[in-house]
């Protein structure tokens, strides 16, 4: 396809990246979103959808012209933090990108082991299969797709999202019967509603973030039009879909959820520890829902896991680069090979070992991707002069204020 070609029109290939990134944002931790987000209660839940839809396009799209801002198109990200803030910086800067991603890749190795064993053990009625070999298969299976060309990941990521959207749809559309009005008469004071939107506002950051796929996406952008403006013009109408898809889908799921429980049983969920659709399986004694949420869970942890492998990989090889100065005539295929290797290695580890401390890792992962997908490219506009042409703009100010406030938030939440 010619850049002519693609320039005049939306194409498959926008559709499918706009997919792509919205399966890299929902993953599993979705089905806890409604009792996360809903135990503040309805009216700053409100508050919170105005807030997020702009807070990911914007956020997302300063990270990607960040990326595309590079004198050397095609350079991912790791390359283009070097490029602007010197060689120091580069090493610190992937050295942190890659350990803010490969945790949560981790989670979705373990994540996806729990998530099937359970399903054959609790709805097949089976005996619980042997964990090394399952969890093997699994990840190598997750592993070999991303070893493949962009074209079959990205076609694989679409076909397990069109059911993803489906499902949360249909759900949300289920639920509609059950809602009432318990949640709506629960009026927070000024301190509560200000301290419930501040604790919440890092959740919804995170279950809308598909920061770690940004690099990727960006030059595959560059590949597709050649042309700067165009790669970024397309860049960000793409941006601007997933972030609509994402609050339109997955807001409604959580409204739905929230309108149907009352404020006692998301508590009760909270405490359990269980997906909402497990809770919601057993209040409504329904089996259909309890079949749908370990489907839900492999669809989300499968998307999920493509997107965060390829920012992943891209801090591992940067990494590896930056600390041989191997910067001339690499071998990318051996590269990809080698951390492929690297990654089945260890995620399989952790999936047999099956460690509970894998969320506070997570967390710790949390201040760093703010950082780099909000604060970084701001940075970058008041300090690099490629990118100093966005200067001045309110947006501006609005995603460095939504940044620093998730920061603190994470932050303090982690003591």
């Amino acid at each position: 396809m010619s850049s002519t070609q693609s320039s005049t029109k939306w194409t498959k290939f926008n559709i499918t990246w706009m997919l792509n990134l919205f399966g890299t944002a929902v993953g599993a931790g979705v089905l806890f979103l409604p009792i996360n987000a809903g135990m503040g209660g309805f009216w700053p839940l409100i508050i919170m959808t105005i807030l997020v839809g702009p807070m990911t396009y914007l956020a997302h799209r300063g990270l990607s012209r960040f990326v595309l801002s590079s004198a050397k198109p095609g350079s991912d990200i790791t390359e283009v933090v070097e490029e602007h803030f010197g060689k120091t910086a580069g090493k610190l800067i992937t050295l942190l990108y890659f350990f803010a991603i490969f945790p949560i890749l981790l989670i979705y190795g373990n994540g996806i082991t729990n998530t099937v064993d359970s399903f054959i053990v609790n709805q097949l009625g089976m005996a619980s299969p042997n964990r090394v070999l399952l969890s093997f298969v699994l990840i190598a299976s997750l592993i070999s797709v991303m070893l493949m060309n962009e074209k079959v990941m990205l076609k694989l990521t679409e076909l397990l999202v069109y059911p993803l959207v489906f499902i949360l749809l249909a759900l949300s559309l289920y639920l509609i019967p059950e809602w009432n009005t318990s949640m709506l008469s629960e009026f927070p004071t000024v301190g509560g509603f200000l301290s419930t939107l501040w604790i919440t506002i890092p959740v919804l950051v995170f279950s809308f973030n598909h920061s770690p796929a940004i690099s990727a996406f960006s030059q595959s952008q560059q590949r597709e039009y050649k042309d700067p403006v165009l790669a970024e013009k397309y860049a960000n109408k793409t941006l601007f879909g997933t972030a609509t898809i994402l609050l339109v889908f997955v807001m409604f799921f959580v409204f739905s959820c929230v309108l149907t429980l009352t404020p006692e049983e998301l508590m009760q969920a909270k405490a359990q520890n269980i997906s909402i659709l497990s809770f919601l399986a057993n209040k409504f004694d329904n089996p259909y829902i309890s079949y749908l949420g370990p489907l839900v869970a492999f669809l989300a942890i499968t998307s999920s896991f493509f997107g965060h492998y390829l920012g992943a990989r891209e801090g591992l090889a940067g990494l590896y680069l930056k600390l041989t100065d191997k910067q001339e005539n690499i071998d990318r295929k051996k590269l990809n090979n080698g951390t492929a290797v690297f990654f089945l290695l260890t995620l399989w580890g952790v999936a047999i070992i099956n460690p509970s401390i894998l969320g506070l890792i997570e967390s710790l992962g949390g201040p760093i991707i703010a950082m780099i997908l909000f604060i970084m490219p701001m940075y970058a506009i008041r300090k690099v002069p490629s990118m100093q042409r966005y200067q001045g703009k309110l947006s501006n100010i609005f995603v460095t204020i939504m940044g620093l406030i998730a920061i603190s938030a994470v932050v303090y939440g982690l003591f």
